[in-house]
């Protein structure tokens, strides 16, 4: 016995293929869409750009290496403050969160010479030298960094 398959069952099976791809194309590309962002705002530190700046450098070095710093300050001489900040986004359209926020300082005596070079962030809640692994402790160093990180904070 022969089975008779009429042309129109067929066309059915090949429109439903196709909505089937078609909506699987349109899943993938909005899930494509919704993967996550990295935002970068203020300074972006060069590659090797401190290992430029050695103790005793001058000023102008600095700048030519470093460029324009975000801001400045007297502290016993002068302080070049570069300040960054890195967001990320994990789903489109959701909030941002903080990843990483850092202050470069590089701190000159009164010849204009590099005399200290840190490189700032938050570890444990806590303003953290990474350069030389040290826990700035209060006084007028503080009294400016903390600030800074603290505008820098989402919350």
């Amino acid at each position: 016995m022969t089975v008779f398959r009429s042309p129109i069952a067929g066309e059915r099976r090949l429109v439903a293929r196709l909505r089937g791809a078609a909506a699987m194309l349109l899943v993938s590309a909005a899930l494509t869409a919704c993967t996550g962002e990295q935002f970068q705002k203020g300074y972006i530190l060069p590659p090797g750009a401190l290992e430029q700046i050695p103790i005793g450098a001058s000023q102008d070095q600095v700048l030519i290496v470093m460029g324009t710093p975000s801001t400045v300050a007297t502290l016993s001489g002068e302080v070049f403050y570069y300040i960054s900040q890195r967001s990320e986004r994990k789903v489109a359209f959701m909030q941002q969160t903080v990843v990483d926020q850092r202050v470069i300082a590089i701190y000159f005596d009164k010849n204009r010479t590099v005399q200290r070079v840190a490189n700032y962030g938050l570890q444990d809640g806590k303003i953290f030298d990474f350069i030389s692994r040290t826990t700035p402790t209060s006084g007028q160093e503080m009294s400016y960094l903390t600030p800074i990180f603290k505008l820098l904070s989402p919350n």
